[in-house]
């Protein structure tokens, strides 16, 4: 009697515990938890298999490419000042490895690199020599106005399969008129061989590049939906690429970016397609193939890896109604 007593009391303090606990749970942990409910699926440790693919010239390229930044530190995190130092202790050269490693396992075969990262670049080589790595690097490169030249040499030299501005530089050059810059680095990158590539944050850079007729092989342009809660305030976009007045720098107008690409004809890769993180990928993978994007570009860990790469090449291949064929 006593032992049943003291069980049922046992259990009732439970039940009050957990409900107490339910309660305490902020609006934002609570939004962000029946979020992921309902997007979550069944873990499943098997690797995804063979990734639908596109061509941007004469080099085959994933549908989801692994993105550079996480390994390299440079973390879009808003206000939190710990997360790229964070990813610096994560990210060692055994885990950097590991995850373009895991990539190729699961049908992912490039990955993008900031070409003046000289770590990450070595890496990739000794990745290609020590484990007989397949992965194909698209380079990001920044170069100064003087060292165009210089900049894309190196790239080619350490093995880029395809070279592009990064988005900051591509902006900036816009800003300031300087297609001129713009123009020229294309026109170097072609020279080599390699398909050359230009991106950007703002729409406006894509417009400029194509007004002005620069032959580029590629597009890389930010894309995500503003459907989650962290989204940034209309204030706060104001001149906050030229200003530099924040870390990330995010898709301002997507949908603008989408009426923008419809009438493109030249591929297209498209980043931070899940808002740093704010966005899930089954919700980000889908908005982002079905409004046009012919690659999605995006850091992830070596945990995510198997999970994200099942559900791009779903939706990949379950996405009938593009208004933008795919150009690649």
């Amino acid at each position: 009697m006593t032992e049943s007593l003291n069980r049922r009391s046992f259990m009732k303090k439970t039940a009050i515990a957990s409900a107490a606990a339910s309660v305490a749970l902020s609006f934002e942990e609570k939004a962000l938890l029946a979020r992921d409910e309902k997007a979550k699926k069944p873990a499943d440790a098997k690797p995804a298999g063979k990734m639908a693919m596109g061509k941007i010239g004469n080099v085959e390229i994933s549908r989801l490419i692994c993105g550079g930044n996480l390994i390299s530190g440079y973390a879009h995190s808003r206000d939190l000042i710990y997360v790229s130092p964070l990813l610096k202790h994560y990210f060692t050269d055994e885990k950097i490895m590991e995850t373009w490693e895991t990539c190729e396992k699961n049908g992912i075969n490039a990955c993008t690199i900031f070409s003046g990262d000289p770590r990450a670049v070595k890496l990739f080589q000794r990745y290609r020599k020590e484990r007989g790595g397949k992965m194909k690097w698209l380079a990001q490169t920044g170069p100064k106005a003087d060292t165009i030249e210089k900049t894309v040499d190196e790239a080619l030299e350490n093995g880029a399969a395809a070279i592009y501005l990064v988005g900051n530089m591509g902006d900036r050059w816009t800003f300031d008129n300087r297609m001129d810059l713009i123009d020229k680095f294309v026109t170097c990158v072609k020279k080599t061989g390699v398909p050359a590539g230009v991106a950007g944050h703002s729409i406006d850079t894509c417009i400029a590049v194509a007004s002005a007729r620069i032959d580029v092989d590629f597009y890389f342009k930010t894309l995500h939906s503003t459907n989650y809660w962290s989204k940034r305030r209309p204030d706060q976009t104001q001149n906050v690429i030229k200003n530099g007045a924040a870390d990330n720098y995010w898709a301002m107008t997507p949908e603008q970016t989408i009426e923008f690409m419809k009438e493109v004809k030249t591929p297209w890769i498209a980043y931070k397609v899940l808002a740093a993180g704010a966005i899930h990928p089954n919700e980000g993978f889908k908005y982002t193939f079905e409004n046009g994007a012919d690659f999605a570009c995006v850091g992830m860990f070596d945990w995510q890896i198997a999970e994200d790469a099942r559900i791009a090449n779903n939706v990949v291949t379950q996405t009938k109604n593009r208004q933008r064929s795919w150009m690649a």
